[in-house]
């Protein structure tokens, strides 16, 4: 035998009542049917008795729409002559009661708790015999003949012994399809009707299934089954194929709205499986819950949350020690129907604090006030403190038990996104652990849970571009041809959800289509400027966010400071940042230590060469850089490679620029600025405190070249061909060549025009390639080498890009 429970949505409209019937009719057990009210009734009914009792006359027009609710499913739903007729005289009958109840509260003004559960009950019982006449052959009984309750505390709560007894009387005899009303009960003194409460009918179900030892308990809904996590909040949330009764019930009374918590505990003790299946899509698996589930895959099976949470603290010198202290605070709380959903208690006894609902903080703070009046009148206890505005989040998963380091994982991956958790609690089971965090940062926690502990298919990083020019641009490409097979094979999604131009910025949390991300700029685009992309990029609180600079912007190089104290991390082409003031570049670093985000700018010095990465491991292994020796501008490596009697020093500026190799404005990099900061972050990154004001510069272009406009500039440079041609023929009838050097020895810093001879490890340096030597107390007779391609767009953007996997530590 099966029992069969049917929700809201599943009889809430003429498609869904239809599946009803078809997958009732086609067990071929026998079967107990639960239904609820017609979907958004019992919220109906409850709001239209409010209007009421306040004596609004407008509560007819709701009763009107109740009641043409219910005569156009009959309608649509059962045929003529399939007993229709008889049905419509008790439905009839039905809401003419109900029309009397409603007229009688608003004469009177008066709406009383044991009127409102009569009220309430129409729902099922309307909605049942609709249900029983569609289904053939299905036999309807009232649950308020056995389903009863007791009051305690001010609560209707259900007698077992009683219940299952009258239970098992009522089906001594079990049609093919009985038919019974979900939440719906009586008093078993007065028999008044009352109810079990929101969800309810899940639990009538599972009282019936427990009393009669049913096969199963299929529980049919509006999802696939209990999910990894919220679907509105995560789109990669997924159905949990099997739950074991305890993850169900963790995930259950932590906000999953799939199945009322209480529903489990009756057919648990039986050993009766839960199925949980769709309505709308039968054909899914669904999620089974039983008392063994598989265990052998991921740590935890789903995250669960309370975004209505209010924190109440106790706090006092008076707490430690004394016996019996969380005894009356619970004692209080359940005295006057407060349920607590969480408890934190400090081991050193002098405070506690607990998880309430926002609606039942003030009561709770008053009656703990009242309780603890002496030691509060004395100063040995604070008086409560309330915090609102919270939610609550769990963890839950049996193999938590089996699996080291899942609170270290867990707390570390919520501090690296700048999640501060307010509380927490886990119990010895491990089963779950709980913890309180800000409600503005519940998404983002859910997600970056979901997205650490691989729940979710792939691990997100959510990236921001800023700049689109020629490096931004073959970022975006080489990330785009990437995308799928970082997917497939390193289980890694890059996810484009901001991109900016010096004009336009498009903020989007699904993800901005690469293929044509410029046409959406365009289309979709807000006016851009710093503090448009500072307030929508924190304000966007996204998990797991990257913020890349592809600009060479002052005001966008501002920005970090702010980016990595909200723990985003900082991936910058743009070299500003790390070359500007030392104690600006300590700062930006230590506070990316601190919080535990990454600031990287490889890029800055080598493009794509693995420079400053190996400086920081030589020194974080103990190593000590005493001398570097550099060519950093591929620019001038190109210049001055290219030189020659029929590509004279102007031509080639020129072709440089057209190339791609030098900045738009040749001058920043003839002027040695760019190489200047390259040593300036090298020397910084080895260990020393270096200003660009410190560094020695030795130019091999007058000052003057460097003056007014750039059109001024391609109007006289040529004026200094012939010499640097004549200069050029002597060096090479010398055996020797141009480099223009960085150096960095014992702290001292310079870059000059320097020639060197052909044994020299710089002069076969061909095209833009850069080389570093670094001299280190371990790396002293022979210095390591470091070669290669040392400027262009592509190359940039792939160290950009090896920037941002090392983020995904992949």
């Amino acid at each position: 035998m099966k029992v069969l429970k049917f929700g809201g949505t599943s009889v809430g409209s003429v498609n869904s009542m239809l599946s009803v019937k078809k997958i009732v009719e086609a067990v071929d057990d026998k079967v107990i049917v639960v239904v609820s009210a017609l979907g958004g009734i019992t919220d109906k009914l409850i709001n239209t008795s409010k209007m009421a009792a306040a004596g609004d006359s407008s509560y007819e027009k709701e009763m009107k729409e109740i009641v043409n609710r219910h005569i156009e499913m009959v309608y649509t739903v059962i045929p003529a002559g399939h007993g229709r007729e008889v049905l419509l005289d008790q439905v009839n009958e039905l809401l003419s009661e109900l029309k009397d109840i409603f007229q009688g509260i608003y004469l009177i003004r008066d709406l009383s708790p044991k009127t409102s559960a009569t009220i309430v009950s129409y729902g099922e019982r309307l909605s049942s015999i609709i249900v029983a006449t569609l289904i053939e052959g299905a036999q309807w009984f009232d649950s308020r003949t056995f389903i009863k309750t007791e009051k305690k505390h001010n609560r209707h709560i259900l007698d077992s012994e009683l219940t299952n007894q009258l239970v098992r009387e009522t089906f001594r005899e079990i049609p093919k399809v009985s038919l019974v009303p979900g939440f719906i009960s009586t008093d078993k003194l007065t028999n008044e009707v009352t109810n079990l409460g929101r969800g309810g009918s899940d639990y009538t179900a599972s009282i019936i299934a427990a009393a009669l030892d049913a096969d199963i308990l299929e529980i049919w809904t509006d999802v696939d089954g209990f999910m990894t996590a919220d679907p509105r909040v995560i789109s990669t949330a997924y159905p949990i194929t099997e739950l074991s009764y305890v993850e169900a019930m963790e995930l259950c009374n932590f906000g999953a709205k799939v199945v009322y918590p209480p529903t489990i505990y009756p057919v648990c003790h039986k050993n009766i499986p839960i199925l949980i299946k769709n309505t709308f899509n039968p054909d899914a698996p669904g999620t089974i819950i039983k008392q063994e589930a598989d265990h052998s895959s991921k740590p935890i099976k789903g995250i669960s949350s309370i975004n209505d949470t209010c924190l109440i603290t106790m706090t006092g010198l008076g707490m430690v020690g004394v016996i019996g202290v969380n005894h009356r605070i619970f004692k209080t709380l359940a005295e006057n129907g407060i349920s607590v959903f969480l408890v934190s208690q400090a081991s050193s006894e002098n405070s506690t604090s607990i998880g309430v609902r926002n609606e039942d903080a003030a009561l709770a703070c008053e009656v703990l006030n009242e309780e603890f009046s002496k030691e509060i009148e004395m100063g040995e206890i604070s008086p409560m403190k309330a915090e609102g505005g919270l939610a609550t989040v769990a963890i839950v998963g049996e193999n938590m038990k089996h699996t080291p380091g899942i609170a270290g994982k867990l707390f570390g991956t919520l501090g690296r996104n700048g999640i501060n958790v307010i509380a927490c609690a886990q119990g010895a089971s491990e089963t779950n652990i709980s913890f309180v965090v800000d409600g503005g940062s519940l998404r983002k926690t859910l997600n970056v849970i979901h997205d650490s502990f691989f729940l979710s298919e792939y691990q997100v990083l959510n990236l921001f571009i800023c700049g689109i020019g020629t490096v931004g641009s073959s970022l975006i490409e080489q990330i785009h041809a990437q995308q799928e097979k970082l997917k497939q094979e390193r289980g890694l999604m890059l996810r484009i959800v901001g991109i900016a131009n010096g004009h336009l910025a498009y903020f989007t949390r699904r993800g901005i289509d690469l293929a044509d991300f410029r046409k959406e700029l365009e289309e979709k685009g807000i006016p851009s400027s710093p503090q448009v992309l500072h307030d929508e990029i924190i304000g966007m609180n996204i998990f797991n966010p990257v913020f890349v600079d592809c600009t060479a912007s002052p005001e966008i190089a501002g920005l970090y400071k702010d980016f990595l104290s909200h723990n985003i991390a900082v991936v910058a082409a743009n070299k500003i940042a790390a070359s500007s003031e030392y104690d600006i570049y300590a700062e930006l670093k230590q506070i990316a230590r601190l919080r535990g985000v990454k600031f990287l700018f490889e890029t800055n010095v080598g493009a794509g060469l693995p420079v400053i990465n190996t400086i920081n491991d030589l020194i974080n292994s103990g190593d000590k850089i005493l001398k570097i020796e550099a060519v950093l501008s591929g620019t001038l490596n190109y210049i001055f490679n290219e030189l020659s009697a029929d590509m004279p020093l102007s031509k080639i500026i020129r072709k440089a620029k057209e190339e791609g190799y030098s900045e738009p404005d040749p001058r920043i990099d003839l002027s040695g600025k760019d190489v200047i900061r390259k040593l300036v972050i090298l020397g910084r990154e080895a260990g020393y405190r270096l200003e660009q004001e410190d560094v020695k510069t030795h130019l091999f272009i007058p000052d003057k070249y460097f003056e007014g406009s750039l059109d001024d500039f391609w109007k006289h440079i040529g004026e200094l061909d012939a010499d640097f041609e004549m200069r050029r023929q002597k060096l090479e009838s010398e055996g020797k060549r141009w480099r223009f050097v960085a150096r960095l020895e014992n702290g001292e810093a310079s870059v000059a025009l320097e020639e060197v001879e052909f044994h020299h490890p710089f002069y076969n340096l061909e095209g833009s390639n850069n080389i570093i030597l670094l001299t280190t107390e371990r790396y002293n007779e022979y210095p390591m080498l470091i070669q290669g391609y040392g400027a262009g767009a592509g190359v940039t953007a792939a160290g950009v890009f090896a920037d941002i996997m090392s983020i995904a530590n992949i």
